[in-house]
């Protein structure tokens, strides 16, 4: 693996690295990092990295947290309100520690990340926290300038996207991960291990599900126009999407249930649940994609979906069907589950229908049991043969100075993204009741010309991948 950028460590930035090593940063997110951060091995701050976040609320703090290790040398973020509240937050959390400090206080600021990436050339990487219409346009632009990047779930917002992103990063050489936590969690490396044991047999059909949506969706575009905060740069926000006026149903928080915006609960979720299946089962392109759900108007994603995907052989693992379930609807309990029991953990949930049994898990694979419960009893599980990791950033930044790629890497996480992402192809098809057949190797729908229309999006003037 070419690592295209050299490490490199400005003299402005000591006290802020100073901080780091006695703290580990976690004071930018506000959160507990572990204490193996700062034990035996830690870097020393000759090695860190210089590290850009691009969107520094919301998710922004908690990635600005995982790669608590490191110098986070600028900040990008288009809303004041959330740069003045993550920058406040450090400060507070530094006082707290006895630091005489502010982390965050003197890093630089932008509205634009295309400035802050032209301005300065002291990063090595970036991480990209926004809403997902801008997740590619930002990490397509970081990598082509040779910076490793890591890129919260969803990859992107398309499909068409997705694929160009993965080619970006890989000619560009860098070091990549998206921010699917489960995928670097102990749960999903169980179910390989289980899975590869024999314990279920050969599974033939997967059942996803989450409780997302749970902000209002399935709405028309509002008619009122208010005025735009004077602490956000409304044109920045929208980026490569079509242009609207500001509304507070868009921004700050609920972008997620817009078609130009979000991915809806698919794309919320998908990635932490739809993931663990997809890995463990080893799967690629699926060969089709049906879906049904409540009245889609265009405009938002629909209150509840029901999505049906077809994978082929791998291999000698046979035809998987897999089905996605959200906005309540659940999958049918199944037969010798006990009576009672919840299924998944409120938040999710997979069940993996195999020959001989069933393995059911929570969220982002959260506590792997074989159903009903006397045959985990009864099983006798096999040694532990997988690599573990240290969590979805430290994985990514490891990697970085390993030379090697995180295991989410964006190759990965562009077949991830584009197989959910299909099933919202489906619903915007779903009252022509068809089943859309997939050609994965060529990214094109085989059947419905129309579908294909969905697979990308014009971009906004003065946008462009």
């Amino acid at each position: 693996m070419k690592i295209s950028k050299k490490i490199s460590i400005k003299k402005e930035a000591i006290s802020r690295r100073d901080f780091i090593a006695k703290s580990s940063v976690a004071a930018a997110a506000f959160m507990i990092v572990p204490r193996h951060v700062l034990g035996k091995g830690y870097t020393a701050p000759s090695d860190k990295l210089n590290i850009a976040v691009i969107g520094v609320g919301g998710k922004g703090q908690s990635d600005i947290a995982g790669v608590a290790t490191e110098n986070i040398v600028a900040l990008c973020d288009v809303d004041d309100v959330k740069m003045f509240d993550t920058i406040k937050r450090a400060g507070e959390w530094a006082e707290e520690q006895g630091m005489s400090e502010n982390p965050l206080a003197k890093v630089p600021r932008y509205k634009d990340f295309r400035e802050m990436l032209d301005k300065q050339k002291d990063i090595d990487a970036v991480t990209v926290s926004t809403p997902d219409h801008f997740h590619a346009v930002a990490a397509i632009t970081a990598v082509k300038q040779g910076n490793h990047a890591f890129v919260q779930k969803p990859l992107t917002h398309s499909v068409d996207e997705a694929r160009k992103l993965s080619a970006a990063a890989k000619k560009a050489g860098v070091v990549t991960q998206m921010g699917n936590q489960g995928h670097a969690g102990e749960g999903i490396r169980l179910i390989s291990e289980w899975l590869e044991d024999g314990a279920i047999g050969d599974v033939r059909e997967v059942h996803c599900w989450t409780n997302r949506p749970i902000w209002e969706t399935g709405m028309n575009r509002p008619s009122a126009i208010p005025s735009v905060p004077p602490t956000l740069d409304w044109n920045q926000w929208i980026g490569p999407a079509p242009y609207r006026p500001y509304h507070p149903d868009y921004a700050p928080w609920s972008w997620r249930a817009w078609c130009d915006f979000g991915t809806g609960a698919l794309g919320d979720m998908g990635a932490h649940i739809f993931d663990i299946p997809y890995q463990t089962l080893k799967m690629d392109h699926p060969t089709s994609v049906f879906a049904s759900s409540s009245r889609f108007n265009g405009e938002s994603w629909p209150v509840a979906s029901t999505i049906y995907y077809e994978f082929p052989k791998r291999g000698k693992l046979p035809p998987v069907k897999l089905t996605w379930f959200d906005g309540g609807i659940m999958p049918p309990r199944p037969e010798g589950i006990e009576p009672g029991r919840r299924m998944g953990d409120g938040d999710g949930g997979i069940m993996f229908y195999g020959d001989k049994g069933m393995i059911m898990c929570g969220c982002y694979g959260r506590q792997p049991r074989l159903v009903p419960e006397t045959s985990m009893k009864a099983y006798k599980r096999p040694p532990k043969t997988l690599k573990r990791s240290p969590g979805i950033h430290q994985e990514w930044v490891q990697a970085i100075k390993d030379g090697t790629d995180g295991t989410s890497n964006f190759e990965y996480a562009a077949k991830l993204t584009s197989t959910m992402l299909l099933g919202n192809v489906a619903i915007r098809m779903a009252p022509r009741s068809t089943k859309l057949e997939w050609d994965g190797q060529e990214g094109k729908f085989t059947n419905m010309d129309e579908a294909n229309e969905y697979l990308g999006r014009k971009y906004r003037d003065g946008w462009s991948l």
